[in-house]
């Protein structure tokens, strides 16, 4: 079924309004009068519509059904993922949201070869929330993860510090697997995950991500490019913390912890 995302106030009197690019991609697709498709309005409610009408800049549909949108795992995990060239950060983008990300946020470290200026990445930031959404939609998501930029690898280790659990994956790491870092979490709870680029981290800023609070963790003994590290302990984080699970075993879990 086609998704699409509305604002809380396009829902009124038993119907949806969808505006603006969303409707021309309807007429794109040939959609007509009584076809179904489901409108979310980003904050975790699913409204599944029939089309009633058609125009040029919006799209009007009656209500069929609500309810609660199942796309939402029960951990919320941020991505913090530095600079990279080409279209990896697109990569990193979609497949950080199809998998249940709350939000991206993009940072500069010192082996960044990428190196946006104001006007790039004002550029850039506007095509990976394109991105964002176009996965939220494919995905089944519940609402559009925000892809933002950090001022500085300072203030983006600040920020991700403030997660339940902070995982700074540093590539020098020995002691410390991901597995261990993830045991005994249970489900639920705030995970952030922070990768780098092409080169990795310098030592001095893995002092300073740790000194902040951040766990240092490795990915294991094999070197992954700077799109896949993120992706890869993103999936990790999922499965450990129930965001693999399909809904009804997730209650029947949380019926078992409430006895």
């Amino acid at each position: 079924m086609r998704r699409f995302f509305i604002a809380p106030s396009d829902v009124s009197d038993g119907a949806v309004t969808v505006r603006g690019r969303d409707a021309a991609h309807m007429r794109t697709l040939r959609m007509k009068r009584g076809d179904m498709f489901a409108a979310c309005d980003g904050a975790e409610t699913d409204y599944i519509c029939r089309l009633t009408e058609l125009e040029r800049d919006a799209a009007r549909a009656e209500i069929a059904l609500v309810r609660a949108c199942e796309g939402e795992p029960p951990v919320a995990c941020e991505v913090y993922a530095a600079f990279s060239k080409g279209d990896r950060l697109e990569t990193v983008v979609q497949k950080s949201v199809e998998l249940g990300a709350v939000s991206v946020v993009l940072f500069e470290s010192r082996r960044c070869v990428a190196r946006p200026d104001a006007r790039a990445l004002e550029r850039r930031l506007e095509r990976l929330s394109a991105v964002a959404e176009e996965a939220a939609k494919q995905s089944g998501r519940g609402r559009v993860p925000g892809v933002t930029s950090a001022r500085s690898f300072e203030e983006a280790v600040e920020r991700a510090a403030m997660a339940a659990l902070p995982l700074f994956f540093y590539e020098e790491e020995r002691a410390r697997g991901l597995r261990e870092a993830l045991s005994g979490g249970g489900t639920g709870g705030s995970v952030s995950v922070v990768t780098g680029p092409e080169g990795g981290f310098e030592p001095e800023e893995a002092d300073f991500a740790i000194g902040r609070g951040c766990v240092s963790v490795s990915l294991g003994p094999r070197i992954l490019r700077c799109d896949t590290a993120p992706v890869a302990a993103l999936a990790c984080v999922m499965m450990s913390r129930g965001g693999m699970e399909t809904p009804r075993n997730r209650a029947d879990r949380n019926d078992l912890q409430a006895d």
